[in-house]
């Protein structure tokens, strides 16, 4: 009879998240990461109100800074700045947030062993899960989400502006398939940019624009580092048998916005639920999981990608459309977790999601058509 009930490769956010939810739950729980925590992992830091809701207990101890404010460009012009009714976004920093999250987990129940890793293949559970994230090697030896494709991103820290307390810079269409932003913490401001993986070479010069567009100095950067964006394409199984991917390591990372925390959240909550029915003998496998992330997620994936498209091939069009205060007030309440898709929306705030979608379906044709103009000369 296998040891444990559930073995967990990779303790980030989704791996030390299930791991509280399936201990909660009376399973008896492995975590494994390679890393002794804490430890730091390059990541914007920012959980959304959302992604904050999925979980059973509160980030509060690890939160430096609560945006209520947006102020957004399109390519460093047509500035606009919405105020939110309650938090869009809780910052905090990795090193932080998965210390305290596998803290949880272990006083949950599950047992942990730090700067130990081991072949996903091998381990004695009845249930094996990966989570180790976009370069981890669990999903390849399980044989999992062997269709993802990859964006890029580059980010550091500079020092703490009291002007941008509170508020959440983001400028679209910087870099292609992707935006810059600017994210305060309790000492520090981080500062990023990123977009599609052929961006990686532009990286360097548009992350030292965006300092300079925004009067940060950025000879100043400390923590400079680049990173990968795993992004599911439709058909991406995720699960097999007794075995299932989550978070990072299953690409559930939004193609827009680069945000893969509600994602992970989200996915330990189903693939945790999955399990337990299958401990409980009321499954015989993980179907439902993968059954639940295309019920709960691939909508917004979705909706990830109909909004790439759009700033991609008519950034103008999409922005004009995005800025208005009708728009805001929808992804307000998508990123508070009041909408659980755009397309949940109602009365005006629907006809502007809509519209946004019909550039989408627009770009899409005109992407398709010869001689098309790319993105960057739309």
């Amino acid at each position: 009879m296998p040891t444990y009930d559930v073995a967990i490769v990779g303790a980030g956010p989704a791996g030390s998240t299930a791991a509280y939810h399936l201990a909660t739950g009376g399973a008896s729980v492995l975590v494994l990461d390679k890393a002794t925590f804490p430890r730091d992992k390059p990541c914007g830091g920012g959980v959304t109100g959302r992604a904050a809701r999925l979980l059973p207990f509160s980030i509060e101890p690890v939160v430096e800074d609560v945006v209520h404010r947006l102020d957004c460009g399109l390519r460093y012009r047509h500035r606009i700045t919405r105020h939110a009714r309650g938090p869009l976004a809780y910052m905090t920093q990795r090193r932080r947030l998965d210390h305290f999250l596998l803290q949880k987990a272990a006083e949950a129940g599950a047992e942990v062993r730090e700067g130990e890793t081991a072949d996903a293949r091998e381990l004695d559970a009845r249930i094996v899960i990966g989570a180790d994230g976009c370069n981890g090697v669990s999903a390849k030896q399980l044989g999992l989400a062997d269709n993802i494709i990859h964006g890029v991103a580059l980010e550091a820290n500079y020092p703490h502006e009291g002007r941008l307390v509170g508020s959440m810079v983001v400028e679209i269409a910087v870099i292609r398939g992707g935006y810059g932003w600017i994210f305060p913490k309790g000492d520090h401001v981080n500062v990023g940019v990123g977009g599609n993986g052929e961006e990686g070479p532009r990286l360097r010069a548009e992350l030292r624009r965006m300092c300079e567009a925004h009067g940060i100095d950025p000879d100043a950067a400390t923590d400079t580092r680049g990173y990968r964006l795993p992004q599911r394409l439709p058909g991406t199984t995720l699960a097999r048998g007794t075995t299932a991917v989550i978070g990072d390591a299953a690409g559930l990372v939004d193609p827009f916005t680069g945000d893969g925390m509600y994602e992970a959240f989200l996915s330990a909550r189903l693939v945790s639920d999955a399990a337990l029915d299958v401990l409980a003998g009321r499954a015989e496998n993980l179907d439902g999981y993968q059954a639940a992330v295309e019920r709960r997620i691939t909508p917004l994936t979705r909706a990830g990608w109909g909004a790439k498209r759009a700033f991609e091939r008519f950034p103008r069009t999409t922005y004009a459309l995005a800025r208005l205060p009708v728009t805001f007030h929808a992804l307000e309440k998508l990123l508070q977790g009041e909408l659980a898709d755009p397309a949940s929306a109602r009365g005006v705030e629907l006809a502007a999601i809509r519209a946004i979608y019909a550039v989408s379906r627009a770009a899409r044709s005109a992407s398709s058509s010869p001689g098309s103009r790319s993105a960057a000369s739309a």
